[in-house]
């Protein structure tokens, strides 16, 4: 590949103009043109050799950028405060915006990335990735656009920032956001929601200053892109304004993007850049292009390589001879060899928790302090459900801490689905409690670009099957961020989740999913469930402060069901309500519920959610056959809080887990397991749902769980310890 590059050089074999533009046109000294020239040689460097060292096991991630280094055009064109959402294929871009930072040493950085070395800057040797905090760069491992939703978020919060005037900014109020992806990755569904979440924005009229950077080189691994789909597909979008470049030569790719930044840092609109490019060399170092490529496709890119255009102007433009070119590339090689065996020798991440220490993010170092503003509701002081006690919190919340914003589908004027969001808009405004449009990917991308400038949002998720489209935006994205940028960029935020079962047969599964597993093998996701108005308040609380004050993802899973019951035992007891204003004991992460605080009883109840609910009612009942039942609702299912647990099942004569979620991959599965790891030796059992879709109507209950099956295996533990 470095002999191609050279060849072609050595025998004059330069490619034909695909444009006809000047450096002198686009302000472009002959040292800029030098310039830009070592930093496309530099990232073809760092491949190459990586692909070599990989070959000795020293290096271990070889996908590289070699045919789309006119993304150094782009890093030049754009300010080192223009957030960038960047694709594996973007060394050039990295090297290249690194010359606004004067100390950087870009090339030492992407060694020790390329030898997953702990010392590793940006993610501490996890993985090869291209980002840097002192460059705007989050760091990215995406290859399919699961990095889109999110950099329309940061778009959005920039201009958000500016309509609320809001002190804690990260980005600049003239800033742009940037995203780059292949032509392949414009397919997926993601990145489909995520442009067109983009356009729907701007049609509204709202301001959106994003740049999507296609780097169209033809193929998805091995599967050709068609002819002319890119410019076919994006270039008449309403609300998007399309311009076309052709990457390969740097001076085009250069015109293309002063076009871009003109229209999204000036206009606010957001501009679908799209850049033809090659890919040279294989999709990583264990493809051979040839099995799917034939040799004259092949060659035809090489021709078209990005330095041979460049080095066509400088020998054109900039007064260089082939043999200047040819050493300022030798003299680069060296350089990069060297570097590169020296980072082989670093350290490298030695033990689990070295590996595992980002996972939960740092403290924030200084914690802006509440702003107390706004009247208190005059229902603070009235005993209310938990659907209304949720939107009492949320106000109460809003008014401390002017960052919080709320948002997803029907949160504004109608108040949500479930009146979680009554009046919330009304107090606050459209800028800080807003609909969205209907798309869960979109909606949780948001709140991560959202986090990236300094909010704390809250978005929702209308029901628990819905989060499903959009899981890899927590797993994928939210959670790996810390991870992947050794705790440098974060992105808190608290979701909720309206879920679970025991409506009554209403709505069947899709607004009944009992199954909170797909949240539960996320690192450093944490995960809350309030089982009564009292608890909704307090775990709300907590959950905002465990993302403001320790930068944490929370989910926050509110039963349905219980949103709207006031009583527990007897109409009119009002048990299940509470007044805001009088909500003053804790539910600090770790902490659970206790119901039956007798030192002896006959079972200890471990569950959460409606479960709480049937649990502490037939306690109740039961005591007519005087048996004591004591109730241990968790409240946080992730993780789970097992010191509490144990503290709790101490002077109990039998355990009972009772998990109204699915028995496969239930809560219920890790605690008997944790239980019996802690030595318990009191009989233990375990009621789970049915391993089933919730139907509509009645024939829901016969797969939940029934306060009658509750009671009998109650009965069925204290008569086997009898």
């Amino acid at each position: 590949m470095s002999d191609s590059f050279l060849q072609h050089l050595h025998d004059g074999n330069l490619p034909e103009p695909v444009v006809q533009v000047t450096p002198d046109s686009l302000g472009l000294s002959r040292e800029d043109l030098v310039q830009l020239f070592e930093t496309q040689a530099t990232s073809r460097l760092l491949d190459l050799t990586t692909r070599k060292l990989a070959k000795e096991r020293k290096t271990f991630y070889s996908i590289g950028s070699s045919g789309h280094e006119g993304s150094a055009a782009i890093a030049r064109t754009f300010r080192k405060t223009d957030m960038a959402f960047l694709h594996y294929r973007s060394g050039a871009f990295l090297i290249e915006r690194a010359r606004q930072n004067p100390g950087s040493t870009p090339i030492w950085d992407m060694a020790l990335s390329f030898a997953a070395s702990s010392e590793d800057p940006i993610s501490g040797g996890r993985h090869k990735v291209i980002g840097s905090r002192d460059l705007y760069i989050p760091p990215q491992t995406s290859t399919i656009a699961s990095h889109l939703p999110k950099a329309v978020g940061a778009a959005f919060a920039i201009s958000l920032a500016r309509t609320l005037k809001s002190e804690k900014a990260e980005l600049p109020p003239d800033s742009v956001v940037l995203c780059s992806f292949g032509d392949a990755s414009s397919n997926h569904s993601t990145a489909q929601g995520a442009i067109n979440a983009a356009a729907w924005t701007a049609y509204r009229n709202l301001p959106l200053p994003l740049v999507f950077i296609c780097e169209d080189n033809g193929l998805g691994i091995s599967v050709p892109t068609p002819q002319d789909w890119i410019g076919q597909n994006y270039s008449n979008r309403p609300g998007l304004n399309y311009i076309y470049g052709d990457g390969r030569d740097i001076l085009d790719a250069a015109r293309a993007a002063a076009e871009a930044e003109t229209i999204a840092r000036n206009r606010r609109q957001p501009v679908f850049l799209h850049l033809k490019t090659v890919r040279l060399m294989g999709h990583a170092g264990s493809d051979t292009e040839t099995v799917y490529r034939d040799r004259a496709s092949i060659e035809q890119d090489l021709i078209q390589d990005p330095l041979l255009h460049t080095a066509r102007h400088l020998v054109t433009s900039g007064g260089l001879s082939k043999d200047d070119i040819i050493s300022i590339y030798s003299g680069l090689s060296d350089q990069v060899s060297h570097v590169m065996q020296a980072a082989t020798q670093r350290p490298r991440l030695q033990s689990a928790a070295e590996v595992k220490a980002p996972l939960i993010p740092p403290r924030r170092v200084t914690i802006p302090k509440a702003v107390a503003s706004g009247k208190p509701s005059r229902d603070a002081g009235k005993p209310v459900h938990m659907s209304k006690m949720i939107s009492l919190t949320l106000a109460e919340q809003m008014h401390q801490y002017p960052e919080i914003v709320v948002f997803g589908e029907d949160v504004g004027k109608k108040g949500g689905v479930y009146g979680a969001t009554t009046k919330l808009q009304q107090s606050f405004g459209p800028a800080r409690v807003f609909d969205t449009l209907l798309d869960e990917q979109t909606i949780l991308g948001m709140g991560i670009g959202l986090a990236h400038n300094g909010f704390l949002p809250i978005p929702e998720i209308q029901f628990l099957a819905y989060v499903h489209n959009a899981e890899d935006q927590i797993r994928g994205e939210a959670a790996t961020l810390p991870f992947f940028s050794n705790g440098q960029y974060t992105n808190p935020m608290v979701i909720r989740i309206a879920g679970l079962g025991y409506q009554k047969g209403f709505g069947g599964h899709f607004h009944n999913d009992n199954s909170v597993n797909v949240f539960r093998d996320i690192p450093g996701l944490i995960v809350a469930c309030p089982s009564h108005a009292a608890d909704a308040a307090a775990m709300l609380r907590e959950s905002i402060r465990l993302a403001r004050e320790e930068q944490r993802v929370v989910v926050f899973i509110e039963p349905i069901a219980l949103y709207g019951i006031k009583d527990l035992l007897t109409e009119g007891d009002g048990l299940m309500t509470a007044a805001l204003s009088e909500t003053t004991d804790t539910a600090s992460l770790g902490d659970v519920g206790v119901y039956g605080l007798e030192i002896a009883c006959d079972v200890a109840v471990i569950t959460y959610g409606n479960g709480t609910y049937m649990s502490r009612r037939c306690a109740e009942r039961l005591k007519d056959q005087g048996l004591k039942i004591r109730t241990i609702d968790l409240r946080w299912l992730l993780p789970l809080p097992m010191e509490a647990v144990l503290n709790h099942v101490k002077g109990a004569k039998s355990i009972l887990v009772l998990d109204e979620c699915r028995e496969t991959g239930s809560i219920a599965e890790e605690l008997m397991a944790r239980l019996y790891e802690a030595g318990i030796s009191q009989p233990m059992m375990r009621l789970n749902g049915e391993d089933s879709f919730i139907p509509l109507g009645p024939a829901a209950n016969e797969v939940l769980i029934s306060e009658a099956q509750i009671e009998a295996t109650i009965l069925s533990l204290t008569k086997a310890k009898a």
